[in-house]
């Protein structure tokens, strides 16, 4: 089994050049938008909170809570492709393509439309059952035939399960106008005009998911050498594949809960992140989050500042980036299997 591995000098520079970078994402995010604010005066807002200046306003009550927003459903999103790639070593797997989104967004709709749901915890938990049922679905879909799964089979199965539940939740919408006003931000993803009652009820089942997957990386590390050598190494390989799969539930549900349907960000950090990293997924789990965090700040930046003062959804500037790097992986993955 062989596992790449960085220099310590090349491990601690990315990781030191990493944090520096999602600083300076931070500080954008909370700088930047329809109104300008100087770093200093971000500074004295936290310090030196005067509820009588607009700028230490802005930054505490919009700013600040979209910035945990963003670098909440970032990692989340990234960790949750990163685990679902190794787990069906499918380098086109993330919520998003495999329908876990979609399922996530439906279930959150149809609750809304026919049961007149409007609980943020009960979207977070409507949408977990909502992810895991789609997983569940392209899965066995995906299983189905003489030779088994397959990635092939998977990327097929995640379009036609996404497609359904895209389309059911456009007929709903359809049929109640009304309803569309209050669920149309979870069509296109965003993080802008939220409070944090939405975050806090979703957070710690995020955070605790998340330092769950930190411990995954040896395990799929292990796994990644082979299911038989695996078993051989004394293995658990189903409770490994049961634990990631919970995993990617929670995370693409809490985040679908928080801030709809925002594609793409599962798909393109973990390539970057094993780009770098290499196969060692002790690594690549953490520097995924990281960078998803990161990409998702400036995302939001930039949907803020490309048409200002207007606001693009934040799931349109994903988009923008993400379709051609997902077209350039469905090609490389099509020229090996020539």
């Amino acid at each position: 089994m062989k596992i790449f591995t960085m220099k310590p000098y090349i491990r601690w520079t990315v990781l030191t050049s990493s944090l520096l970078l999602f600083f300076g994402a931070v500080l954008t995010s909370l700088a930047l938008g329809k109104t300008s604010i100087p770093f200093s005066t971000i500074w004295e807002s936290f310090v030196y909170y005067d509820p009588s200046s607009t700028d230490h306003i802005i930054v505490r009550t919009s700013r600040l809570t979209r910035t945990l927003m963003a670098i909440t459903v970032g990692a989340s999103l990234s960790i949750a492709g990163t685990l679902m790639q190794a787990l069906t070593r499918n380098p086109m797997a993330a919520p998003d393509i495999f329908g876990v989104n979609a399922g996530a967004l439906f279930f959150i709709v149809f609750s809304a439309t026919f049961f007149s749901v409007q609980s943020l915890t009960s979207y977070m938990w409507i949408g977990f059952l909502g992810a895991m049922t789609a997983g569940a679905l392209v899965y066995l879909l995906g299983s189905i035939g003489m030779d088994g799964l397959s990635p092939i089979r998977l990327v097929l199965a995640g379009a036609a399960i996404s497609a359904l539940f895209v389309s059911f939740t456009q007929g709903m919408l359809v049929l109640d106008e009304q309803r569309m006003q209050s669920v149309l931000f979870w069509l296109a993803g965003s993080v802008a005009g939220r409070d944090l009652d939405m975050l806090l009820p979703v957070l710690p089942f995020v955070v605790i998911a998340t330092a769950i997957a930190f411990l995954m990386g040896k395990p799929l590390n292990i796994l990644m050498s082979g299911e038989d050598i695996a078993k051989n190494l004394g293995q658990n390989t189903l409770l490994v594949k049961m634990m990631a799969g919970i995993i990617v539930v929670f995370l693409a549900g809490g985040s679908v809960a928080v801030a709809g349907s925002v594609g793409f960000i599962g798909l393109v950090v973990p390539h970057i992140a094993k780009g770098i990293a290499g196969p060692n997924y002790q690594w690549v789990i953490p520097l995924s989050g990281l960078f998803g965090a990161i990409l998702l700040l400036l995302s939001d930046v930039a949907a803020r500042l490309i048409i200002a003062p207007q606001e693009m959804p934040i799931g349109v500037m994903t988009a923008l980036f993400g379709t051609p790097f997902f077209i350039y992986i469905a090609r490389k993955g099509v020229k090996k299997s020539d």
